[in-house]
């Protein structure tokens, strides 16, 4: 069957003005991604794709340097809109507007984003009411929309008949191809979302029934005891 890698980037800069670029420590979680991909003779792949966002060029970018240096090859990526993530300033932004005295909103403009339960909470309360449509006058793309959109792209992926495929994306399109494989409730795919590790991978396969996940939420490349303080989700 034909298989897809899916790598969420690296530690985006969570917090900062631009939050589209990868921290220090992104950078290194894509460096030994790369390194731990490129020593591994059956990471050969086909196709390559990523979204548009620069937290998706510069993960992919330190994969690249590693098979560089392997002196392996990895074709030039393809560039697709539909791998990119869910607009969350928007989706959260728009939460704390319409929940101001939600106890989820109170605790995380508390904390300043340094409270990493009470920020867990919001952001799970966030997705939820997306996800339930609570959200759709104030946002770009309601969740129905987004739903189809990654569809769509799992099934443009798939046309272009690939024997291995490799994506980099966000945990936001990784999580709803999850939930569509294991075709499970709206409310799982926000736990899957919240659960995915920056740089984390995930396998798919693709046959006659659709997707099939074979892996999920991996870090091969942090497994050793000195990586451990390498994980992270945002």
């Amino acid at each position: 069957m034909p298989e897809m890698l899916l790598v969420r980037h690296g530690q985006a800069s969570f917090g900062a003005a631009n939050y589209d670029e990868l921290s220090p420590l992104g950078r290194r979680q894509a460096d030994l991604l790369g390194d731990w991909l490129a020593s591994h003779g059956d990471h050969d792949f086909d196709v390559v794709a990523q979204g548009t966002l620069v937290r998706h060029r510069d993960t992919l970018a330190g994969v690249r340097a590693a098979y560089v240096r392997a002196g392996r090859a990895l074709p030039d990526p393809t560039v697709l809109p539909g791998l990119d993530e869910f607009d969350h300033r928007a989706v959260f932004g728009a939460f704390a507007v319409e929940h101001a005295d939600h106890p989820a909103v109170v605790a995380a403009e508390g904390g300043r984003s340094r409270d990493t339960r009470a920020m867990a909470r919001f952001l799970r309360e966030g997705l939820l009411a997306w996800t339930r449509g609570a959200l759709d006058d104030r946002v770009p793309e309601p969740w129905p929309e987004f739903r189809a959109r990654i569809r769509a792209t799992a099934d443009t992926l798939a046309a272009a008949g690939a024997r291995r495929t490799l994506v980099v994306t966000s945990g936001g399109v990784m999580s709803q191809l999850a939930q569509q494989a294991l075709r499970a409730p709206d409310d799982a795919a926000v736990e899957l979302n919240l659960g995915v590790r920056n740089s984390a991978l995930a396998e798919f396969r693709t046959g006659d029934q659709g997707l099939v996940l074979s892996s999920w939420n991996a870090l091969p490349h942090l497994a050793s005891p000195e990586h451990r303080a390498l994980w992270t989700y945002y």
